[in-house]
Parts: structure tokens; sequence; C-alpha cells
């Protein structure tokens, strides 16, 4: 199967750092990748990079087998750990602003029969994740699971094929977080999503995760550590998307995937 999404000799530099080096990867379409790693391997510039937040210093992204564009289109979607939503608008029109955007662009206002339309849709994809008696709410009055919800449901309305999340769930409570994992697990299989996540969690990263993508230093130098950067280290394809079923149990750690004796001299 071709990938849908490649990427070929990844660098990421800022001046003499280096951030990333070599990074080589196929994902699948319906892939789950969860990304771990220690502080600082570059897991959240690698997503920039997936997202076109930021261009690479050497390499290719492909999509399809075409060089991806600079700036993310509707083809990428993306939740971050801090809310991404607007204060002054209402969950109904903090989520319809998405395709007044796309469909117009120099105004971003839509009229009649189009607004009509896609306030139908925003709403329906607010009951998609949970808020549909919340639409006339303000973030302000929303918890914080519901806030992310919220950004999900801002993120997916211009039906992304990649949905990039950077540790999405991290500033959730436990219990609410194992109900967004079963949301974004659902809305996963739903809208046939390819999803890369970023993630401190390695309970979460094997949970949800088809594959989980470690980022680390091969080589160190302890005199100069901006000399080398991160790359993929481990690469553990787990379950595909018909067959995952949640892992109740893991008894993995950051230590047992994570560690490497490749150092520079």
């Amino acid at each position: 199967m071709s990938a849908l999404l490649s990427l070929r000799d990844i660098w990421v530099e800022y001046g003499d750092k280096i951030v990333l080096e070599k990074v080589d990867l196929d994902i699948a379409a319906g892939s789950f990748v969860s990304i771990v790693g220690p502080s600082g391997a570059g897991k959240s510039s690698l997503l920039r990079v997936i997202l076109g937040q930021e261009a690479p210093t050497r390499g290719t992204i492909l999509l399809d087998g075409t060089p991806l564009a600079p700036e993310c289109g509707p083809d990428r979607g993306v939740v971050f750990q801090r809310y991404s939503v607007f204060p002054h608008l209402s969950a109904l029109r903090n989520t319809v602003f998405g395709l007044e955007c796309a469909q117009a662009r120099f105004s971003a206002r839509l009229f009649g029969k189009a607004r009509r339309a896609a306030l139908d849709e925003a709403a329906a994809m607010l009951a998609a994740v949970g808020l549909g008696d919340s639409l006339h709410l303000y973030p302000a009055q929303l918890s914080g699971g519901m806030q992310q919800r919220l950004a999900i449901a801002q993120a997916l309305i211009k039906r992304p094929r990649i949905l990039l999340l950077d540790e999405p769930f991290g500033a959730l409570d436990p219990g609410i977080r194992s109900d967004m994992h079963a949301l974004i697990t659902q809305l996963w299989r739903d809208y046939s999503l390819t999803i890369i996540m970023v993630t401190h969690d390695i309970r979460e990263a094997f949970t949800l995760g088809t594959r989980v993508l470690a980022l680390d230093k091969r080589r160190h130098d302890p005199h100069a550590p901006h000399r080398f950067g991160a790359t993929a280290v481990y690469d553990l394809h787990l379950k595909d998307r018909n067959d995952r079923a949640a892992d109740e149990d893991k008894s993995i750690t950051i230590d047992s995937i994570g560690n490497n004796e490749e150092d520079a001299a």
C-alpha cells in the first residue's frame, strides 16, 4: 500500500542547533500514529513541519506523492493542548468560522442558503463531539473537556484527511481524559482519519495508537549537545483500525523505549 504521507530526510535546525535529523517516515492512510520521546526530542517540531507551520531545513514531505503545500490547507487539521478557541464566539460560531473562511476567503462571511447550510453542518459536528446541547454557550461557560471537544470540532469541520494532535489531553483530569480517548477513537473511525498525535503519556500512546514512534538522539556529544538532532529510534506497529482493542494495562515506560546506547565520542 502506498503511503498517504511520506517524510524524506527531514532536518530541522535553528541556527547551529540541530533539533531533528534524517527523519524518514511513511504513514499509511487510516493510521493512528503516536509520537513519544523525551522533552526536547523534536516531537512538536515534527508536528509543525507536517502541519506546514514551519518549513524543514532540509528534506521533502509528500502527500499522495505530491510535495506538501507550505501552508496548512483543508487536508490537515490540528488540536493543541491549550484550547485554541475564540472566547468571544459561541460554540456554534467557533465551529462555523472554519467553513466561512474556506468558502468566503476574502470576507469570511456567508449569507442566505450557504450560511444556513454551514450552520447546520457546524451543529452536526458539535453533536458528533458531544456538544449538541451547548451550541450557544461561550468558551468561558464550558469546562476544560468541553473546550477541547470544541477545538476538535473546529479541526474537523473542514473534513481534513490528517488530524494532528499536540498533547491534546495533557491538561485534562484522568476521568475526562478517558472520555476524550473514547471520543477521538470514535471520530477516527467514523471520519476515516489519519491521526498523528504527540504525547508524553506512554499508556495513552499505546492505548490509542496503531503505531508508536519514539524520537530521541542516536548520537550525543556532552560538550556540544546541539550538534546532533533526534530521529526515529523506535517504530512499533501495533494494530490496525479494525482489530485495535483498548489495552487497559500497559507496563511500558519512557525508559524502555527512549534510551539509546550510541554516544558520540
